[in-house]
């Protein structure tokens, strides 16, 4: 049997609002070996096509504003075989102007460095006739609410998203025809978000706008072809009275219920305008949802006399609160991610105060915030008894599909692949964040560049990327370098290529192509990609004094060997030039690949003759050319090895060489945010295993399983984020330690970087890696060691779902794998056995450990 799994347009299965030509992607599920797709003819109304490809399919036909169309898909295969599956999918605007204007409260002024007072906006109107259909195009300047006779339209948090306002905005496009009455009232809400709220560790406010504003049209099509758009304009009402008294990301919310709705003072909104001219483009990022209900698995009373619920898991997110109040009655809900002798820990917060401040009305009453969000564990709270109160909470994150699973015989492993899970869920609401609780969540390019190929495995990230590289792209600078953190939003890190960081601008494409197979996302970044690499080009030749040294990579900047366990700021920033140098080569030998993939011979060629310039002087400058570096330290080896840098004997010497350190560390490691993703890589690969599993299940600090052990739920920034004596590192960057009035020091307890061993753990564990884009030749060659007796994992791909089981049971090792339709797959055995696979379901066996 024949059938289409999966058909997506712009990578949705529902859904899909556009303003381009979409593409159109699927996927085929059948119960014959061996199958392959052969062909497809693709309609969309009356445009069809005939391909050959299953994932890069464009959408050429015509388009026309606000219109609906239908796709069908009809798959042949090799042996003869169809199926059928259609979708459908509406454009927006297009380019249709926007009638309606933007609007504010003129008189408002925000104060400096706070966040504004939520402005409400309101517009009654009639809806008298036969409507066919109604929908709202609307945006802000800051993140909005909106509800329509009462009822929340849509289920969308935080609209309209986080981008580089500047330069592009998204829409969002709600359906309302069943919302309708003949008189009606929509109302917004809107906060200052990220583009006026305070934002980053500076608390700069008024970052992209000086005060919020709403763009909103209301469209109605009438059953006689009538039509009639409600636009905003002065008509529009304005108010700061509303129930929202404060929201902002770091100190949360505060919610007055008593404020009647009647009571509340309106004058006539005024017509405002963004900063420049940005493209207004319908959503093409992913709208963050909630995801999943929690609830407490304990709760206590602190010696403080607060009220401390448990929900035994670290996670971004909102409390719900079910309440039988008393008018005035003022709840204070404080969250923190650990306890420390019984109370909230909050000085790892620094400044942000996440609080949401609740003030009842008579009765049964229900409160969840819906302007900010918080990270964390505990809610503590104060002003109403338990008997009183039904506390849950809404773990929120961008609208991401979960594609992967791990699990193996050690249990430690399979909660620190829960722990990357959660990380990675905490830190994808709408952007790529470094952590979720403090005063920070801002997208540093760094930690989702080594991330992201451990992202890809376990979540469908296409859109997610797709929107955020848009503003990469858009926020390069004429030098080619990049912000530390995209969108930049007020950071005061000046725009410049340095090494990881930058580097994101290839690792995180390129993860994306591996796993999705779409040629877009190359093309679209190429150019962009170009100027960074000619960039880095020109700053490790400034100051050269020989050929030799015009190709290390030390200026202007570098993180370096950023939140080592060894060393403070001043060491790790000192190993910038080997780092740099080492990520250079990686990025040129990546572009070689990206080049071979688009057809560019001429930049393939190019790009690997310069890596190979640039390893010669690196080898020269660091290195006694055998393998030795001059100045050791752990990451200094693991770049060259997994960047196969060297080869040989001198891979050999490395090897060993990052062995010795490991021991000398007493089998810790020692490597930083650049290091860490790739030393169970440099080890295993070259003929170091059982030192690599060695390292993975060290159960001490610094390793992963020691907050394992420790009772994290979710990776941490420092590995000692949480002492043995179970203190809080809170220690500053310099080493000093924290005194009252310090800033908290650098300490997260849901910061995904470190969880890049995931990655290991898939491709190598496991054992499952792409070959080619978005799985369409992958192996299973499964590296076994550390007395793990089984593993089991899937990830779902453009073509299928991928599933790969191996067991050791007596002397015989048995691996199972499931290949999609059109896919091969080559396993590989620990004997060296090679055994080439096509579509269906495979188990084979060998004799193992005689």
């Amino acid at each position: 049997m024949l059938r289409i799994s999966s058909l997506t347009v712009e990578g949705l299965e529902k859904g899909c609002v556009t303003d381009k030509a979409p593409i159109l992607s699927f996927s085929l599920y059948s119960d014959v070996p061996g199958e392959a797709f052969a062909h497809a003819l693709i309609k969309v109304n009356d445009w069809e096509v005939n391909t050959k490809d299953q994932i890069n399919n464009r959408y050429d036909g015509p388009l026309v504003p606000f219109a609906e169309y239908t796709v069908e898909v009809t798959a042949y295969t090799k042996s003869g075989a169809s199926a059928k599956a259609a979708t459908v999918f509406q454009t927006g605007r297009l380019h249709t102007p926007w009638s309606g204007k933007w609007i504010t409260d003129l008189d408002y002024e925000v104060p400096e460095k706070l966040s504004p007072l939520p402005m409400n906006f309101l517009k009654s109107f009639k809806a008298a006739g036969k409507i066919k259909r109604a929908w709202i195009n609307c945006t802000a300047l800051g993140v909005y609410e909106v509800s329509l006779n009462g009822k929340k339209v849509g289920e969308d948090y935080f609209a309209p998203g986080f981008t580089s306002y500047l330069n592009q905005i998204q829409y969002q496009t709600y359906e309302i025809t069943g919302l309708l009455e003949e008189t009606n009232e929509l109302r917004f809400v809107v906060a200052g978000g990220w583009a006026v709220g305070a934002f980053n560790y500076i608390r700069k406010n008024k970052i992209s706008a000086d005060r919020q504003a709403l763009l909103a049209e209301i469209h109605l099509e009438y059953e006689d072809g009538s039509s009639r758009t409600v636009a905003t304009d002065d008509t529009w009402m304005v108010s700061l009275e509303g129930n929202y008294r404060m929201a902002e990301w770091y100190d949360g919310e505060t919610y007055d219920a008593r404020i009647s709705e009647n009571a509340i003072g309106w004058k006539s909104a005024g017509i405002t305008k963004p900063r420049k001219d940005p493209k207004i483009i319908a959503q093409y990022g992913l709208p963050v949802r909630r995801q999943e209900k929690m609830r407490p698995i304990s709760l206590e009373r602190s010696p403080s006399g607060e009220w401390i619920y448990d929900f035994g898991q670290n996670f971004a997110g909102v409390i719900s609160a079910r309440i039988k109040g008393v008018d005035g009655q003022k709840l204070v809900f404080r969250h923190a991610e650990v306890l420390v002798e019984q109370e909230l820990f909050v000085k790892s917060l620094r400044t942000a105060k996440a609080t949401a401040t609740y003030i009842c009305k008579d009765g049964e009453q229900h409160y969840s915030p819906k302007l900010t969000y918080m990270g964390f564990r505990y809610v503590g709270v104060s002003g109403i008894a338990p008997e009183d109160l039904v506390l849950e909470a809404f773990v929120l994150h961008s609208d991401l599909k979960e594609i992967g699973q791990f699990a193996c015989s050690n249990p430690l492993l399979n909660q620190l692949q829960s722990n990357i899970r959660w990380g990675g869920k905490s830190n994808f609401v709408d952007i790529p964040t470094d952590c979720p609780q403090r005063d920070e969540r801002q997208g540093w390019t760094g930690d989702i560049a080594v991330f992201a190929s451990t992202a890809c495995y376990n979540f469908d990230m296409s859109r997610f990327f797709d929107k955020w590289l848009v503003d990469m792209r858009s926020e390069q600078g004429r030098g080619g370098g990049y912000p530390m953190v995209i969108p930049k939003a007020g950071d005061h890190w000046p725009t410049m290529a340095s090494s990881c960081w930058g580097d994101s601008a290839i690792l995180v494409p390129w993860a994306a192509y591996l796993s999705g197979g779409r040629v877009e996302v190359l093309e679209e970044h190429y150019a962009s990609m170009q100027r960074f690499l000619k960039a880095a080009k020109w700053w490790a030749s400034f100051l050269a004094t020989s050929p030799t040294n015009s190709h290390i990579w030390q200026f202007p900047f570098h993180f370096g060997d950023w939140a080592a366990p060894e060393g403070q700021v001043k060491d790790w920033l000192k190993k910038g030039k080997w780092i740099g140098t080492a990520y250079f080569a990686n990025s040129c030998r990546i572009m070689g690949q990206i080049a071979e993939v688009l057809d560019r011979k001429e930049d393939q060629a190019y790009y690997e003759a310069l890596r190979e310039k640039i390893i010669i002087a690196y080898r020269k400058a660091f290195t006694d050319e055998k393998g030795n570096l001059k100045q050791e330290f752990q990451t200094g080896y693991v770049l060259p090895l997994h960047f196969d840098m060297v080869d040989g004997k001198e891979s050999l010497q490395m090897a060993a060489n990052l062995s010795r350190l490991i021991r000398e560390a007493e089998n810790h490691l020692t490597t930083g945010f650049t290091g860490t993703p790739y030393i169970l890589f440099a080890l295993s690969d070259n003929g170091k295993l059982e030192e690599a599993y060695e390292l993975l299940l060290q159960e001490t600090c610094p390793s992963w399983l020691y907050a394992v052990k420790a009772g994290g739920t979710t990776i941490w920034e420092r590995w000692d984020a949480l002492r043995p004596d179970g203190t809080v590192n809170i220690e500053e960057l310099s080493g000093k330690k924290s005194n009252e009035e310090s800033a908290g020091g650098m300490v997260s307890f849901n910061h995904y970087a470190n969880g890049a061993v995931g990655d290991w753990l898939y491709k190598r564990l496991l054992g499952l890696e792409p070959v080619t884009g978005g799985y369409r030749s992958f192996q299973v060659k499964p590296m076994i060691g550390g007395g793990i007796t089984w593993a089991k994992g899937s990830t779902i791909t453009p073509y299928g779902k991928i599933e790969v089981e191996w067991k050791i049971e007596g002397n015989s090792l048995t691996i199972a794998v499931d290949v999609p339709v059109s896919t091969t797959c080559q396993v590989v055995f620990p004997s060296g056995e090679q055994i080439a696979l096509k579509s269906g379901y495979h188990e084979i066996c060998e004799p193992y450990g005689q």
